[in-house]
Formats: C-alpha cells, structure tokens, sequence
C-alpha cells in the first residue's frame, strides 16, 4: 500500500488532539475516536483519582476485555451454526 492509499484524520480523545494515518475512512476512525473517548470518561466518572496514563491504560484492558468475550461468543456461535447445518446435511 502506498502512502497515497492512506487516510489522515484528526480526532479529540479526551481532551487531546490525535492525528490517525491509516486505512480506514475517516468516519469509521472518528467513531472508533469517540468511543475510546466515552470509555475513558465512563472509567474516570468511576474513579476520578486516575491520572491519563492510568485511565488510558485502564481503557485498553477494559477494550481488550470486551473485543475477548465478543469473540469468543462469535466462536460459540459459529460452532452451533456449523453444527446446525451439519445436522441438515
């Protein structure tokens, strides 16, 4: 991919100004934006004490977290699925 290929987005993540270069549109980046940004302020609404580094920290673990357990439904559920279509064979 050449560099021509790639989109640069400027997005506000919690106050800061961030510039992501990269293959996505630039409406899918801004709603990944946003919602790195609302999860932060859910994290530190919980617990004001946090200082940005810990609160972004806290963030990825808890985005990490979540992407795991969806996956791992998305792997149950593709087994049933392929068990349902095994029975119709």
């Amino acid at each position: 991919m050449s560099h021509s290929d790639k989109t640069r987005t400027t997005v506000d993540i919690y106050g800061k100004s961030y510039t992501i270069i990269g293959q996505e549109p630039a409406h899918h980046v801004r709603m990944v934006a946003s919602l790195v940004d609302q999860k932060m302020r859910e994290i530190y609404d919980a617990n004001q004490k946090l200082d940005t580094n810990k609160l972004a920290v806290l963030t990825a673990v808890n985005t990490m977290n979540d992407y795991l357990k969806l996956k791992e439904e998305y792997i149950e559920l593709l087994d049933l699925y392929e068990k349902k279509e095994d029975v119709k064979k």
